[in-house]
This record gives C-alpha cells, structure tokens and sequence, in this order.
C-alpha cells in the first residue's frame, strides 16, 4: 500500500504537469497528500519542517543562477549579440547545413550561458527562414532547436553553466568541469547520432516532395543581416564566461579553507555562519562569471540596451522566478517523498541494480522523466538517493566526477517527455502541435538517454574520466 501511495503522488503530479497546472501548487499538494495517506498527523510537521525547508534550501542554493542567468541571456538578445552571433554561423556553415547550423547555434549560445528557453527565442527568426529557404518541413525544426539546446550542452560537455551540470556539484563536492573526456565522449555521441538522425529525416521528406508547409503559425518577420553587431565582439561575453568560470573554478577553492566561517556582526553574541565550500564552490564561480558577462554586454552594447534594459529584463525575472520556484518545488516534493515508508521499497528497488553507475543512471532519468524537469527529477534523486549512491561508488572504486557526469547526463535523458515545460515553450514558439512536431522531439530524447549509458560502457572499458 504505502508504494502505491508514492505512484499515486507521482503519478498525480505527472498528470497535473502535463495537463498545464503549476508545479509550484501542485507538489506540495501531491506530497501532503501521501502524507496525509500514510499518516495525518504529520501532514502539518512534514509540510513546514521537511518540504518548505528543502525548498527554500533549494532556492538559496541556485536562485542566484536561475536569475542571473536568465538576465544575461536577455542583454544578449537585447543587445543584438544572440542574433549576430546565429546569423554570422549560418553565413559561415552556409543555407545548404541548415540543421548543422541551427544546432550549432543553439549549441553556442546554451554552452556560453545562455538559458535554453532565452536560445529558443533568439534562433526561432533564423531557423524559419533557413528552413523555408531550404525546403526542410518545420515540423523538423523543434528537434532540431532541442538537439542544439536542450541536450549535450546542457549536461553532457564539461563546464557547461546549465543548471543541470551545477547540481551535482554540490552533493559530490566536485565541479562542472567533472570527468571532461566521458563528458565531451557523450556530447560527440548525441550531436553525430542526432544529427545523423535529422539528416535522415530531411531526406526522407525531400523525397516525399514535402516542403517547408503552408498555413503555418508564429510565422516571424524576416531579419536583416545589416542592422547586427560584429560577430567578434558579439561572442566576447560568451567568451568571458567561459574563461571567467574556468579560472575561478580553481582559484577560490585555494582562496578558502574547505570550511569557513564568518560573524554577521561584530556586535553582541552572534553565532558564525559556516560554510562547507568544496559544496558551494562552483556555484559561486558560476554566479560571478555571469555577473561579468552581464557587465561586459552593458559595456559593449550600452546604447543599444539603455532603453530597453528596465522593461525588458521583467519578463526575464519572471521567467528566472518561475523557473527556480518550480524546480524548488519539485525538490521539496522528493524530500517529502523519499520520507515515506514506500520510498524504501523504491529505494531497495534501485539499489538491486548491481552497477552503481548503472543505478544512478535510470534513478535519475526515471524521475526527471516522471517530473518532466531535468533539474527536477535531479534533484529529486540526489536529494534522496546521493549518500547511497557515494557509497556505492566508493565501494566501486569510482571517482565521484564520474557519479558527477553521470547524474547530470541522466537528467538530460528522459525529462523532454510531452508534459516538459522546455518542450511545451518550444512548440508553443515555433506554432506547432506535439502531434506535428514531438515525434522527432521524442527521437533525439532516446538519443541522449542512450548516450548516459554509452558513456557507462566507455568507463568500465576504459576507466577514462
């Protein structure tokens, strides 16, 4: 009975997910109901003491990259550097690589912190006309934008600033540069192969005689190629990023003992607040090299962005408040589950899959799956299941930055089922329906599943981190 009651509140919020209702109201009101099946009385204790506390813990934790990422990525396109950047690839790649194009776009701009939903916006303009003047359908073009933006560069490549590559860090003490050559392995693998995959499918239209379509929806105007920024100082903010996160990933863990401690005051008794910041570490990094890459688009573009800045980062606040709280939400969910007597069924479930890496892989890309959140079903996982899987890799004598890259790669796999809020944005951007479009969405979804455990299979043959 007390399994049944955590598939029901899975199930439940799944449902609720899928049908469009917020996240944010409906996990805790599909953990207080498990609760409430398993015990009523600790409803109330369990709803403020457990769900709210690993919320807001969540929150504290990674707002700060929730926001400033979604800001640097709305000066990015305020500026005109996002559009100048895609637009200065596909003159390069040229018309005929048109899905090389627009990958590789939506590969750059989420690898140089760009948020995925922000890069879905700013290649949208480029990829229909490319498309249309190609000749490829558009229904193609939401895998398309998905395998640029939504796969390996944001989990699988190290250093990448997506939330999904941060996460772990802080239970295995590691970096996002974590286990670099399994990371770049698993990104040669989902790009070749999705590619591959897409090709395929644009060639099987073309011999069908369909073209790009007709009567189509949130068709975009025409961009003009002469109004942008140079591409070489368009790119210095990605750059920045970039290199401003890769120094302080080493510098501040040398700054900083494992351990600090600091008084809020100088006055009275207060007590130190201690950090443990091999835990925290790359989170600062992360957040300091945002905050210059903001800086350097504010310096570079000033005129461009000065009028706009104030209305247009609103929109991008929201977005980084509703994204955060949602994951939050979805975090509180699984601490308040994995307290219930059912999870230990669960738990011992996983726990007979005699891989550790293995075990960690299908725990954490079933939950995203479920949740419809790669960050989410992360979270989940390694907030209930992180000291069993150390264990069990310590035991193994495996490195914690394998464990790092494969929780984070296993959080790309299943999450982008039909009720994901990535790709409901998509579809809803580009005007197509998931009976058009979400079948090749769901193809390269396989391929980056795949791809988490091909990189299992080249760590146990190799040993290569």
């Amino acid at each position: 009975m007390s399994l049944l009651i955590i598939l029901a509140a899975l199930g439940f919020l799944m449902l609720a997910a899928y049908r469009g209702f917020s996240v944010i109201l409906f996990a805790p009101v599909a953990a207080m109901g498990a609760v409430f099946l398993t015990d009523p009385a600790e409803v109330a204790p369990m709803f403020t003491g457990l769900f709210m506390e690993k919320m807001a813990g969540f929150l504290k934790l990674y707002f700060p990259i929730f926001l400033l990422g979604a800001v640097f990525g709305k000066t990015m396109e305020l500026s005109g550097f996002a559009k100048s950047i895609a637009s200065s690839i596909i003159v390069l790649l040229g018309p005929r690589r048109s899905v090389l194009s627009i990958v590789v776009v939506s590969a750059l701009l989420t690898y140089g912190g760009v948020s995925l939903f922000v890069a879905v916006f700013a290649v949208y303009p480029f990829a229909a006309e490319l498309f249309r003047q190609s000749g490829i359908p558009k229904r193609l073009m939401p895998a398309t934008i998905a395998l640029g933006a939504f796969s390996f560069t944001m989990d699988a490549m190290p250093g990448t600033p997506q939330i999904q590559n941060v996460i772990p860090a802080a239970f295995f003490k590691t970096n996002i540069y974590a286990a670099p050559w399994l990371g770049i392995a698993g990104s040669l693998f989902v790009c070749v192969v999705g590619l591959l995959y897409l090709q395929s499918r644009c060639r099987r239209a073309a011999a069908q005689g369909e073209g790009y379509g007709d009567k189509l929806l949130n068709e975009p105007e025409p961009f003009h190629h002469d109004t942008l920024p140079a591409a070489w100082i368009a790119i210095l903010p990605l750059i920045l990023v970039a290199a401003t996160n890769k120094i302080l990933t080493g510098v501040i863990p040398r700054l900083y003992d494992e351990h600090h401690s600091f008084l809020p005051s100088v006055v009275g008794s207060a007590e130190p607040i201690q950090q443990e910041v091999a835990k925290i570490s790359a989170i600062w990094s992360i957040e300091a090299a945002l905050l210059i890459g903001i800086l350097s688009v504010l310096l570079l573009a000033w005129r461009q962005v000065r009028d706009k800045l104030s209305e247009g980062t609103k929109p991008a606040i929201s977005g980084a408040m509703l994204a955060a709280t949602n994951t939050a939400s979805e975090y509180g969910f699984g601490a308040v589950i994995a307290a219930l007597p059912g999870f230990l069924i669960v738990s011992n479930a996983m726990k007979s899959i005699p891989n550790p890496l293995v075990n960690e892989a299908v725990t954490v890309t079933a939950l995203a799956g479920v949740t419809g959140s790669a960050s989410g079903g992360l979270s989940i996982a390694l907030a209930a299941m992180s000291e069993s899987f150390i264990e069990n890799a310590q035991a193994a004598g495996i490195p914690m930055e394998v464990l790092h890259r494969v929780a984070s790669m296993a959080s790309g796999g299943m999450d982008t089922l039909p009720h994901n809020g990535a790709v409901i944005t998509l579809l809803a951007v580009t005007g197509l329906t998931h009976r058009q479009a979400y079948g090749d969405i769901f193809a390269i979804t396989m391929i980056k599943t795949l791809a988490v455990f091909v990189v299992i299979a080249l760590y146990e043959a190799t040993g290569l981190v």
